[in-house]
């Protein structure tokens, strides 16, 4: 159904609003499907991941990671003399991030046609869009068939006494940051804090990890927390669980942070991350002008089209739906919406002859994630307990990568380990984990297994290549066997 134009908005066949790498994608399929589309952005073109996320955390955690590896190698850990130079990783993680100027990534999207809208979207009703420019200038936007909310979402700081006087960190300053403190406490147990806490110690930090739980990455298997905190402990990072901050004070603003914890103990920082969640950028969106309560995550169907708006007109794809926080499973959730949004636009029906290409089937099913510290932390799936919980019959396999040729060359003293989650009654895995130097390229091939539903007789002839670390299938297939 489209909608008629009025108030003189200009017309587009698909307003986008958030020009992250979700939107970015959402835009290239609608543009695919020959639908016109506007992309608002607030703030850069490339959204939270290429400027203060995935990109520069990674870049600055590869000089920290590149020197573990190599003083874990004999002959080579005789070359490694000094420490990471923090002017050479800011300098690199400056060039990734184009010195956070979007105006190459805004050229490429409207290379692809898009009408680049600068400034903070709200909606205004059905398919509309005003867009307050950076002047406080007013831009209508109407669409004819799709508007897609791609916000994304920001750091979660908890209110504390004393947060606003310690003025803690969060992501984007943990990643765009130019001086390397003394000194950092992160708070959090999560891939954030992990990820931070690895960069930061590695580039001179005096680190210390707090977490609130009894592991860290408590949501992949057990195995891999431990092994996590065993890496960072032994680079330096003083770790902490069961550890529950309750307020911070910095009475002399160029002063340390003190960091108090439950049962009346102290810490002194020159910083203080907070790594503790994210929450939604839809507060101020416009979600009250369609129904919606303003601040929440979006409730979606498999399409993405948002519940409990009338005409199937509003999508949410990204962070904001918060099946998977994570960039690539956004992206993937965008050219689900955008295809979808091309099959109805093109008059066809997402009935169930048409559903499974525009389902979002892989949020439940095989979700991958990695973590960049050292060691790596990758999975895709279920883990074994989710698996119980759901129902399943299984057969968990463990394997110690140490065992492995090719991780034993990778580096000497290898610790890892990988386990397979298998279901006994349809012979296929459900989930499949990986933690120890080197893994997260070992996650595809886990992932193309996850998702395609191969059996295990299958899988046996996918013969890996020797001396591979990702011979460690061959170790998994063959305990699956014994």
């Amino acid at each position: 159904m489209e909608t008629t134009p009025h108030d003189n908005a200009d017309v587009h066949d698909v307003i986008v609003v958030g020009a992250g790498p979700v939107g970015q994608t959402v835009l290239e399929r609608a543009r695919a499907a020959g639908l016109s589309v506007a992309l608002v952005e607030r703030e850069l073109v490339g959204g939270e991941c290429s400027y203060w996320a995935c990109i520069p955390s990674k870049a600055l955690l590869r000089p920290v990671v590149a020197v573990a590896d190599a003083r874990r190698v004999e002959g080579a850990s005789a070359a490694v003399t000094g420490t990471v130079d923090p002017r050479g990783a800011f300098a690199r993680r400056d060039r990734v991030v184009a010195d956070w100027n979007d105006s190459g990534q805004a050229d490429n999207m409207t290379a692809l046609g898009a009408t680049l809208v600068r400034g903070h979207g709200r909606l205004v009703g059905e398919r509309r869009v005003a867009v307050e420019g950076p002047d406080g200038a007013q831009h209508m936007t109407e669409a004819r068939h799709a508007v897609v909310v791609c916000t994304g979402s920001g750091a979660f700081v908890p209110d504390l006494p004393g947060i606003e006087e310690a003025r803690p960190w969060n992501n984007r300053r943990a990643t765009d940051s130019e001086q390397v403190p003394g000194s950092l406490v992160v708070i959090g147990g999560g891939g954030v804090a992990v990820e931070m806490a690895s960069a930061w110690q590695g580039l001179g930090a005096r680190v210390t990890l707090l977490a609130r739980g009894s592991a860290l990455l408590s949501r992949m298997e057990p195995f891999v927390g431990e092994e996590v905190a065993h890496g960072l402990a032994e680079s330096g990072v003083d770790v902490r669980t069961n550890t529950d901050v309750v307020s911070l004070s910095r009475p002399d603003p160029d002063g340390p942070v003190t960091v108090r914890l439950a049962g009346g103990a102290e810490l002194e920082a020159d910083e203080v991350l907070f790594a503790t969640g994210r929450t939604p950028h839809t507060d101020d969106i416009g979600l009250d002008t369609v129904g919606l309560a303003p601040g929440t995550w979006l409730d979606i169907d498999d399409a993405c089209r948002v519940r409990g708006v009338d005409g199937g007109w509003l999508y949410a794809a990204g962070d904001v739906n918060h099946h998977a926080l994570l960039t690539h499973q956004g992206k993937y959730q965008a050219r689900i919406a955008g295809e979808a949004i091309g099959a109805l636009a093109r008059g066809e029906s997402l009935d169930t002859a048409v559903w499974g290409a525009h389902a979002t089937t892989a949020d439940f099913q095989a979700v991958p994630q990695v973590f960049f510290c050292d060691p790596e932390a990758a999975s895709v799936g279920l883990t074994a307990a989710e698996a119980e919980r759901a129902g399943h019959r299984t057969k968990v396999v463990d394997v110690d990568m140490g065992a492995v040729p090719g991780a034993y060359l990778y580096a000497d003293g290898y610790r890892g380990r990988a386990r397979m989650v298998v279901d006994l009654d349809g012979h296929h895995l459900l989930g499949v984990t990986f933690v120890g130097p080197g893994v997260a390229e070992l996650l595809h091939s886990a992932t193309v297994a996850v998702a395609g539903g191969i059996t295990m007789d299958r899988l046996w002839h996918a013969v890996p290549c020797f001396p591979t670390i990702s011979e460690v299938w061959l170790h998994l297939m063959k305990a699956y066997r014994d």
